[in-house]
């Protein structure tokens, strides 16, 4: 049996082991669980790395977007590009969340205590909440349409998935820009 044919058999299972690695990977991050002797402590990029998950968190909302539009329109391949470029850069905004968090721990927020108790950090938990829940929908969309002909990608559940994957993905992207103003611009 061939991996891609393995792989559609077991989308779900594929889906949970993912989340589950992806989701561990990060909250061990931030509670600085992972070993980071072997890390290099860059200090431009890690004081560079917030502005940089910003210009990916806003390109990634640019192509999400996009791709949703080009799939009313019925574009399937500009769709599957977009929506792939998506997953690259949310991909590279992890990789450089966890080596920032790895090393320095989650941003501390440096505002009036009464906007952290009551703006910031429920803010912040929704977006954690937002952010956690979006992952295994997006790991599902994308094995759902990676391991289907375009043809049979319509007799599975990616469309409806794929709906809730792309309105969690920018919402928890929005919510992510508004708490980096509030960590690096506003306080």
């Amino acid at each position: 049996m061939n991996l891609r044919l393995w792989a559609r058999e077991h989308v779900g299972a594929l889906t949970a082991l993912l989340s589950i690695v992806s989701l561990t990977l990060v909250f061990a991050a931030a509670l600085q669980q992972l070993p980071t002797t072997a890390l290099p402590q860059i200090e431009p990029l890690l004081t560079a790395v917030p502005h940089l998950n910003a210009i990916l968190s806003l390109a990634a909302i640019v192509t999400i977007l996009t791709g949703v539009r080009e799939i009313r329109r019925g574009n399937v391949r500009r769709h599957r590009a977009l929506m792939l470029g998506s997953f690259l850069l949310f991909s590279g905004f992890l990789a450089l969340y966890l080596y920032r968090v790895s090393l320095l721990g989650p941003s501390e927020f440096s505002g009036p205590a009464m906007v952290g108790t009551y703006v910031y950090l429920p803010f912040l938990f929704a977006h954690i909440a937002l952010a956690v829940l979006c992952v295994p929908f997006v790991f599902y969309a994308l094995l759902s349409a990676g391991t289907h002909p375009v043809s049979e990608v319509y007799e599975t559940n990616h469309a409806r998935v794929g709906r809730i994957a792309a309105i969690l993905w920018l919402v928890s992207f929005s919510m992510g820009l508004v708490i980096y103003a509030l960590l690096y611009h506003i306080y």
